[in-house]
């Protein structure tokens, strides 16, 4: 049984991993070589935080294209928790063309004797696409217009050859006009949705200023920071700024940006104001893993992401000031760059990519609470990149296609490990796995020896949902895990029991492309195959549990890189 897009319109309440508890533990009852998850619904331990509902891309013009504004509307039915989108070039120069890593909008230019003209034309039909599809903007204010930058030429790169961080990466040549573009934008687009829409927006000041998307020192991003959080609180006094968007924290140089930009935040003397620090609504950092191809399979290092996530909350948390200000992981990714190809990205088509969202969310979660601080967000950046071949390699959450006039959109694995975290809701509740890995491993020697089998649970009104995960850094074969799941504290009749399930043969549309011979033009009738592999597949139809005194039990063979949802109901 396939449920695609149109099931997901019913508006599942959702919910992220939160304070539920995954640890290694003996349950009596499994035998050895079986994987124990226990599930005690009685043993409530808090209420969902959605962290996973925020999504991101480079090319902000696929927001409007036919592909695009389909996969928005997928993304804002995925729960009822609001799904928010970063996009970058938002003020970039241009026509509004894309290509990969590229984006426009001609915000700005100027006349013959420099004065500004602004032209909202492209990023309206941006934001438009953003409402109409049910999703929230995390505004990200940049890059720099071709007309104010300090080095403009060349300004346009030609992504993957050449250059990438050309003339937008530069700070402006007058602070006064960056200024003057970012409070009339700013009011525009308070004027244009209004006071109910832009109330519950997010906004943020650039983009890793750490690394050449920034070629200023990191004194010139606090001085931008300041500037452009003064901009828009002078229309918007309320409005929830954050930054600074740095690379994955690691020691060097993204650490130190990170420490003197909340030093500053707290303490230093504000460019605008020339008051003390400066308004700080959410932290954000980019947490990476580090892919290889090692004897010829794409070998994860989901460690190198963890410990990206752990060094940035401890720096956060080494600020009185700050060890409460909800962070924001602006990207949180197996690697680095979602329009770069090659060997080490090979895992992006398969299931592979989706198990390792559910295997990084849960750390980011566990993490955060080790080092005692609020997690807000952590935006997984993909989307969908138009006119290229389908199932090409990029990190992207669907490929897709044309046939004459029609558009096709076919969803990728890693969709459907989104639409289960979207089924989740209501409170945390206690869940055991004999097959989790300790935290202290994970961070030292990522997953390179057992896998790690691992497990949260939520609890509605009337339904317990439990997702079952089986993660490995190596994508190589490897024998199944046997997963013993019970779940405690149900009614003792009329419950009822449906699974879910990714991996290699369900809810994976590349693996049916595959076996097509993968076309690089498939016909009308393939797409449609596809797009309905594409969905989230229920392995079995509800059907009646055995439950007896309060407990259920279900046993599981969870393939290698395997997502799975098991509801009870009733």
């Amino acid at each position: 049984m396939l449920f695609g897009r149109h099931f997901w319109a019913l508006g599942l309440v959702a919910a992220s991993f939160g304070s539920c508890v995954v640890q290694r533990v003996y349950a009596q009852g499994a035998a050895a070589d079986t994987v124990a998850v226990r599930v005690d619904t009685g043993d409530r331990v808090g209420p969902y935080a959605p962290v996973w509902s925020f999504f991101g891309a480079d090319e902000p013009n696929y927001s409007y294209a036919p592909n695009g504004q389909a996969l928005l509307r997928e993304l804002s039915q995925l729960s009822a928790a609001p799904v928010y989108v970063r996009l970058h070039n938002l003020l970039t120069t241009g026509d509004g063309d894309s290509s990969l890593k590229w984006g426009s909008t001609n915000a700005y230019r100027e006349d013959a004797e420099g004065r500004p003209i602004y032209d909202w034309t492209i990023t309206d039909r941006i934001f438009d696409s953003l409402k109409k599809n049910g999703v929230r903007p995390l505004v990200e204010v940049g890059f720099m217009p071709e007309a104010m930058s300090t080095h403009p030429e060349p300004y346009r790169h030609t992504f993957p050859e050449g250059q990438v961080f050309t003339g937008w990466s530069y700070p402006p040549k007058d602070y006064a006009k960056w200024s003057a573009l970012v409070t009339a934008w700013t009011k525009h687009l308070h004027e244009r949705y209004g006071d109910a829409a832009v109330d519950t927006w997010l906004w943020e000041v650039w983009n890793e200023p750490d690394i050449d998307y920034w070629h200023g020192t990191p004194e010139e991003y606090d001085k931008l920071y300041d500037v452009t959080a003064a901009a828009i609180q002078s229309v918007l006094p309320h409005a929830k700024i954050g930054g600074p968007e740095a690379t994955g924290v690691t020691p060097g140089k993204s650490e130190v940006m990170l420490r003197q930009f909340l030093e500053h935040c707290a303490r230093g003397k504000n460019a605008a104001t020339g008051g003390v620090g400066a308004p700080l609504a959410f932290i954000s950092f980019h947490p990476k893993g580090s892919p290889k191809t090692v004897d010829g399979h794409v070998r994860m290092d989901i460690g190198h992401q963890l410990r990206a996530m752990d060094m940035g909350m401890r720096v956060v948390a080494s600020f009185p000031e700050w060890k409460n200000t909800p962070i924001i992981l602006g990207e949180s990714d197996p690697e680095g760059c979602a329009a770069c190809k090659g060997a080490q990205n090979g895992y992006r088509n398969g299931p592979l990519y989706g198990v390792s969202v559910a295997e990084a969310t849960a750390g980011a979660e566990e993490l955060a609470r080790r080092n005692g601080v609020s997690l807000q967000g952590a935006v997984t950046w993909a989307f969908e990149f138009e006119d290229q071949p389908l199932f090409a390699g990029f990190r992207e959450l669907a490929t897709g296609g044309r046939v004459g006039d029609a558009n096709y959109l076919v969803d990728k694995p890693v969709l459907n490990v989104f639409r289960m975290l979207g089924m989740l809701g209501g409170e945390y509740v206690r869940a055991t796995s004999t097959g989790a890995l300790p935290m202290e491993q994970m961070l030292k020697d990522s997953v390179r020896g057992a896998a790690d089998v691992r497990a949260v649970a939520t609890r509605g009104e009337h339904q317990v949902d439990v997702l079952v995960w089986n993660y490995h850094d190596d994508d190589v074969a490897a024998e199944a895990a046997r997963v013993n799941l019970s779940v405690a504290g149900l009614p003792a009749r009329g419950v009822k029991v449906q699974r879910f399930l990714m991996d290699a043969e369900h809810s994976n549309a590349y693996a049916v492309w595959q076996k097509m011979g993968s076309p690089a033009q498939p016909t009308v009738q393939q797409f449609v195959e596809l797009q309905r592999a594409g969905g989230l597949e229920a392995v079995a139809p509800s059907a009646a549990a055995a439950v007896k005194d309060g407990v259920a039990a279900v046993d599981i063979r969870l393939e290698r890189q395997g997502v799975t949802l098991v509801r009870f109901s009733w």
